[in-house]
């Protein structure tokens, strides 16, 4: 099957074994000229089965088991990330929120809460805030700043829109039994920042991400959030990030 998607303003066609992925990508839909393609094969979906398994064994939990047309589903969007290297895009394992249209992503270690968390932001600020990817946004990073855009790809829950913002600011999310925010040098986010982007296996492709890297900690505010997720955390963690704006 093959269909063409906008996905972070570049058009992909996907040529797929599997109908499921064409109905994942569904609202991103596109007859636009194509910018690139991808296409995958069995091969790409046994790698992606190999690849869960291995995880699961140094996790040290029963190998999981997941059907052909939801790896392939995997192995499209590894296929685009590593495409969007040339576009100066990333695709970062993260929950981006926009509140009056400005993008504000949380990062942190798996089941730190992220996805709670921005949660906490919808309540509190109601319409103002809109969910632009709840689990793999892509960020393009520019001379004139960083744009996160939501992706088919965006969680369990499906929490996401066909959307991009600019963004303000990257936020460590930690657990702490009181709410704190401070704003933290690029050396105190820059392993976090690695653990959560997409780090391809080819080795120019790894350079041209490090590099990336590099920028987008250049390119937004960096903060670091406490956070015992109570509502107020929204209103702490807001207001610590525009503060901080207005006295920069």
């Amino acid at each position: 099957m093959v269909n063409r998607y906008k996905i972070a303003d570049k058009v992909v066609e996907v040529t797929s074994i599997h109908a499921e992925v064409h109905k994942y990508c569904a609202d991103y839909q596109t007859d636009e000229n194509v910018d690139y393609s991808v296409t995958t094969t069995q091969a790409d979906i046994d790698f992606e089965r190999e690849k869960s398994a291995r995880e699961d064994e140094v996790e040290g939990i029963p190998v999981r088991h997941f059907s052909d047309s939801y790896l392939e589903e995997l192995a499209v969007y590894r296929k685009i990330a590593e495409k969007m290297l040339d576009f100066d895009t990333v695709l970062f394992h993260s929950s981006v929120v926009a509140v009056d249209g400005v993008g504000y992503l949380f990062t942190a270690k798996s089941g730190t809460g992220k996805s709670t968390h921005t949660r906490l932001w919808r309540e509190y600020f109601g319409e103002r805030a809109v969910m632009v990817n709840d689990d793999k946004p892509l960020l393009h990073i520019a001379d004139s700043g960083v744009v996160a855009y939501g992706t088919p790809y965006n969680g369990k829950h499906r929490l996401g829109t066909n959307t991009s913002v600019p963004l303000k600011a990257i936020c460590i999310l930690t657990r702490s039994a009181e709410n704190h925010i401070e704003p933290i040098t690029r050396e105190q986010a820059y392993t976090m920042l690695l653990q959560q982007v997409y780090r391809p296996a080819d080795m120019l492709k790894m350079a041209k991400t490090l590099a990336l890297v590099d920028r987008l900690a250049d390119s937004v505010k960096l903060y670091r959030l406490g956070c015992n997720m109570d509502i107020s955390a929204a209103k702490i963690a807001y207001e610590g990030m525009k503060w901080r704006d207005l006295k920069m």
